[in-house]
């Protein structure tokens, strides 16, 4: 009886301290959560800024290289045999962690959301490899998806010491370290990440996110990703255009979807070809369009110079657009790590450059405000396809530092948004995810 009233007194006591645990825990809450998120956003963005000045050395080895072969059968021939192993290292890398396959935004939005299982050991050191030697060969892949990925899983590493799930701070900061965007960075975490708002996760992510962009800029600087001109804000004359615009990018979002699907299918039939097989042929195609047009090599940032500049012609738009998306889908279609997202983007602003040069000649558009609808299809375009408006719009004004262009940004994503949901277009990242789960069934 004693024994019994002792225990009794003993589990009160215990119960009375976790409680007590608890309310102390509740008050401090929002400072956990803040300095939760600070050391996501320093880890992974240093961890992104990393990835980020890696890759900028990828694509500069890359012109050198291209510049010392050219004309030069032998070199040529050495080029390609390097392609050949790195396709091999890559495969490796691959099927030795089948979860750097492609660009990793979906592998994230599955373990969010509790269908995946990542394990950040061996992603974080894969994907960074991987990535890199994809770019460095010239594959028409963005970094933002890695980027996503490299963050969420710093994250979960510091999940395993903190005892708290920190994937979305993570997926936020290297979002944000990639682009120079913080706003967009907290917008896609909420809206597509963990598609769910709540003002813990918001402290949390906002603080990551800004944390993470703020380490990018003093080490890289704040100039924004797409530093082209916009020399006025569009006349509400041309706004019927937006509308045009928009039911265009809706339209080719929606296939560029099935595209992107479709080429992941055909990839997969031949039952010769395992993981190296398909990188081979993104590799190889990569090694013969650095031989005869090596401007569709890569990301395709130079691509917005020119085009911004007036430096290409309605003609080679239009060649640039065909080229830079079949070689897009062989690319990802071919289970490469790397992302969609930029080269989405260059799609999109090909789209509009092409769609406001007709405009001068059939609608009056003057010529001033060309950049101004390259801008606006590269937001239409990106909501299309992912389904997240919100953070087109937000991603459009930071990567340009304009915002002049609030209102026709809204217009026409929301258009192409509207095109896209009555086309049935699944998003992207949507799909993508249900043939991972599929494949591991």
């Amino acid at each position: 009886m004693i024994c019994k009233r002792k225990r009794v007194k003993n589990e009160m006591a215990d119960m009375k301290k976790n409680t007590s645990h608890t309310i102390r825990r509740a008050q401090r809450f929002p400072v956990i959560l803040i300095g939760e998120g600070l050391l996501v956003g320093i880890v992974g963005g240093l961890t992104v800024l990393l990835y980020r000045v890696a890759l900028s050395y990828a694509g500069d080895w890359l012109h050198a290289i291209l510049s010392y072969i050219k004309g030069r059968p032998v070199r040529i021939i050495g080029w390609f045999l390097v392609l050949v192993l790195l396709a091999v290292i890559v495969g490796k890398l691959v099927k030795w962690e089948p979860m750097i396959s492609g660009s990793g935004i979906p592998q994230v939005e599955g373990e969010v959301t509790g269908k995946l299982r990542q394990n950040w050991k061996k992603v974080l050191p894969a994907k960074f490899i991987g990535g890199f030697l994809c770019l460095f060969s010239g594959l028409s892949l963005g970094r933002e998806g890695p980027s996503i990925q490299l963050g969420a899983m710093t994250g979960q590493g510091i999940s395993r010491i903190l005892d708290r799930y920190l994937m979305t701070c993570g997926a936020s900061a290297g979002l944000a370290a990639a682009f120079h965007a913080p706003l967009a960075g907290v917008m896609f975490a909420i809206e597509e990440i963990h598609k769910g708002f709540s003002v813990s996760i918001l402290i949390s992510v906002m603080t990551a996110s800004v944390t993470a962009d703020f380490i990018s800029s003093y080490i890289i600087g704040l100039d924004p990703v797409f530093a082209f001109r916009l020399d006025e804000f569009l006349p509400q004359r041309y706004y019927g255009l937006l509308l045009l615009l928009g039911v265009i990018v809706g339209v080719a979002g929606v296939f560029y979807n099935w595209a992107m699907l479709k080429v992941q299918e055909l990839y997969k039939k031949p039952k010769c070809l395992d993981e190296t097989g398909r990188l081979l042929i993104a590799f190889l195609t990569a090694g013969v369009l650095g031989l005869c047009m090596p401007e569709v090599l890569g990301s395709g940032h130079e691509l917005i110079v020119s085009l911004t500049d007036g430096e290409m012609v309605l003609k080679t738009v239009l060649l640039v657009l065909v080229v830079k998306f079949v070689f897009s889908a062989v690319s990802f279609g071919s289970g490469a790590p790397g992302g969609i997202f930029f080269p989405l983007l260059i799609l999109g602003a090909m789209i509009g450059g092409a769609f406001a040069m007709i405009g001068t000649q059939w609608f009056g558009l003057q010529q001033q405000y060309i950049n101004n609808f390259v801008l606006l299809a590269m937001a239409g375009f990106f909501t299309a396809i992912v389904r997240a408006p919100l953070t087109g719009i937000v991603l459009l004004f930071e990567m340009s530092g304009s915002v002049s262009q609030m209102l026709s940004l809204s217009i026409v994503s929301v258009t192409a948004y509207i095109v896209a949901t009555l086309l049935r277009s699944a998003p992207i990242y949507e799909s993508l995810l249900e043939r991972i789960l599929t494949a591991q069934k």
